[in-house]
């Protein structure tokens, strides 16, 4: 088994909490509206979107080629409000993988503005061999997402205030 790690960094203008409250909180009503055209929906399946809760996030069919699923669950790992920690996993995983991990962290800055943090940990299976290239959709998605809730929340200065 391998572990391969990715660490991505964001700036932006927004405070954690309004990003904090947006992305990952209502993230199932907000990204499926700001990402039309990649995700379709983002559903509960089990839990009140706490520690446990199961998701399934639902691509737009033709898309699926490109981050390699049509659709994925995840299962929350860790929901921290007071810090803007936010912990999950993919399951339900196909050959290559035994787990792929996600780590978000929303950080004040002294100006008011946020260092946010993406870490993503793919756990393979066997001899696999992933590359950063591999990760590229994904992570595409990830990014689109987030700068999709920052607009958004540039252009709407009272939403999830």
């Amino acid at each position: 088994m391998g572990v391969f790690t990715f660490i991505n960094e964001y700036i932006s203008t927004v405070p954690p909490a309004r990003l904090f409250k947006a992305l990952i909180l209502d993230s199932r009503n907000l990204v499926p509206k700001l990402m039309p055209q990649a995700i379709k929906s983002i559903d509960i399946i089990q839990g009140d979107g706490g520690a446990g809760t199961i998701r399934q996030i639902n691509f737009i069919e033709g898309n699926y080629a490109v981050v390699g699923f049509i659709g994925i669950k995840s299962r929350v790992d860790e929901l921290n409000k007071e810090t803007f920690t936010y912990r999950y996993s993919i399951i339900d995983l196909d050959e290559k993988f035994e787990s792929i991990v996600h780590e978000v962290k929303f950080e004040p800055t002294l100006d008011g503005e946020s260092k946010n943090k993406v870490k993503d940990m793919y756990y393979t299976k066997g001899d696999v061999e992933l590359k950063e290239e591999d990760v590229k959709a994904r992570k595409g998605i990830v990014l689109g997402a987030f700068k999709a809730t920052e607009a958004y929340l540039l252009k709407n200065p009272n939403a999830y205030a």
